[in-house]
């Protein structure tokens, strides 16, 4: 099953920057996901059983490296992805 996933970080303290970009570093050394950033949200895409298990080990990460942050997260179960030739709901 494709998953496609919008995710917002917000960093609870002052140097805001260095988490959000850590986290979206280690998103892009992933060799089976697809990761687009923008200036509002950074999207993710792949295989579902692949996408989270790396998804749920980041976030952590990010807690445990930066402290509090809070994730906003929207999740559809298609491939979204505007550069995929399977996109569609």
């Amino acid at each position: 099953m494709h998953l496609s996933i919008e995710i917002s970080n917000y960093p609870l303290n002052e140097e805001f920057i260095p988490p959000i970009k850590d986290f979206i570093d280690r998103l892009n050394r992933q060799p089976d996901l697809t990761v687009l950033t923008n200036t509002m949200s950074t999207q993710v895409f792949g295989e579902y059983d692949i996408l989270m298990p790396i998804l749920t080990a980041e976030m952590r990460t990010s807690f445990e490296r930066f402290g509090k942050m809070i994730f906003v997260c929207k999740f559809i179960n298609a491939d979204l992805d505007p550069n995929s030739p399977t996109k569609g709901f």
